[in-house]
């Protein structure tokens, strides 16, 4: 029996995936410009929950947009940021801005804010998805596109969600309405 503890305890240690989240920094050291230019320092956005999420206008989830917009309508006044960052980091978004903006707004008549057109993952990815991954582990860099990362009232990575999990979905609601 002991070392059947003990070889499990060895399994163990070498499975465990740990993440550092020494938050050095937190979100709200952070800026990102909008999709029409300006500046969003979220700072501004002390004391709410933010959803961040990667999206993309030729992504088989771009239907999400609905749901998006949805849960914003539904609990912006509650404290949530919904923030769209359209990407091409898997080579399905527009070319430029405007035409992102454009389809955003005739197609799913979006008014959550909305970054510039980003990088998401790797290298060149922008300074908030390498904090986010940093602190909170492989799961926070995105796989693909409309992948979700929950940031909490303190500033820091709560949780996050695959491409696969709606916005409206009951998981993400609840971990939502926790943290608000």
């Amino acid at each position: 029996m002991k070392k059947v503890i003990i070889l499990l305890s060895i399994i163990m240690f070498f499975f465990k995936t740990s993440v550092s989240a020494n938050y050095e920094k937190k979100i709200y050291d952070f800026s990102i410009e909008s999709i029409t230019g300006e500046i969003i320092y979220f700072k501004d956005y002390k004391n709410k929950a933010i959803l961040i999420v990667n999206t993309a206008s030729y992504c088989g989830f771009t239907k999400q947009y609905d749901e998006l917009q949805e849960l914003w309508d539904l609990f912006k006044a509650k404290g949530l940021i919904v923030l769209g960052v359209p990407s091409n980091s898997f080579n399905q978004e527009k070319d430029n801005n405007a035409d992102i903006k454009k389809f955003c707004e005739v197609n799913f008549n979006i008014n959550f804010p909305l970054t510039t057109l980003t990088e998401v993952k790797g290298k060149n990815s922008h300074e908030l998805f390498k904090w986010a991954k940093e602190n909170y582990g492989k799961s926070a860099e995105p796989k693909w596109n409309f992948h979700k990362i929950l940031i909490n009232k303190e500033g820091k990575v709560e949780d996050t969600f695959a491409s696969f999990t709606k916005p409206m979905s009951k998981k993400l609601i609840k971990a939502i309405e926790n943290i608000l």
